[in-house]
């Protein structure tokens, strides 16, 4: 009888680079939603709660025209990072423009819309990491 099969290392080795690049990603877009002073950024690690999606990233636009400079400045910074955008929803109506890149989910929101839906309270159980443009 052999012993039970182990996965390898480069298996592991590649997870760890993968999650890594997500993390990467999901920050990168961060920084694309701070370029147009979104406000109240945060940033969801769902990797432990569910396999919907790695990362989201929740911000605020003051108004729709902020909430569609963000949104675009994610949808072009990203493209510029040859990181394709899978889905985009809502950049008509600008209360809540959501950003699909598959493994990130980027949320833009006008505040009574984030208010009204609470994805912060929803994924209360991700880590969260706070962004504030005026400091980063």
């Amino acid at each position: 009888m052999s012993p039970p099969r182990r996965e390898s290392g480069s298996e592991n080795n590649k997870e760890c680079r993968l999650a890594r690049r997500t993390k990467t990603v999901a920050r990168k877009l961060v920084e694309f939603a701070l370029d147009k002073k979104a406000e109240d950024v945060v940033l969801l690690d769902l990797r432990k709660v569910t396999t919907m999606a790695d990362f989201f990233v929740i911000c605020t636009g003051r108004s729709d025209v902020q909430v569609k400079a963000i949104a675009d400045s994610v949808i072009d910074g990203a493209r510029d990072e040859g990181i394709k955008a899978y889905h985009v929803e809502g950049l008509e109506g600008r209360t809540w423009v959501l950003i699909d890149f598959v493994d990130v989910v980027v949320h833009v929101f006008r505040p009574d819309t984030r208010a009204y839906y609470q994805l912060e309270r929803l994924w209360r159980d991700a880590e969260v990491e706070e962004f504030d443009y005026e400091k980063d």
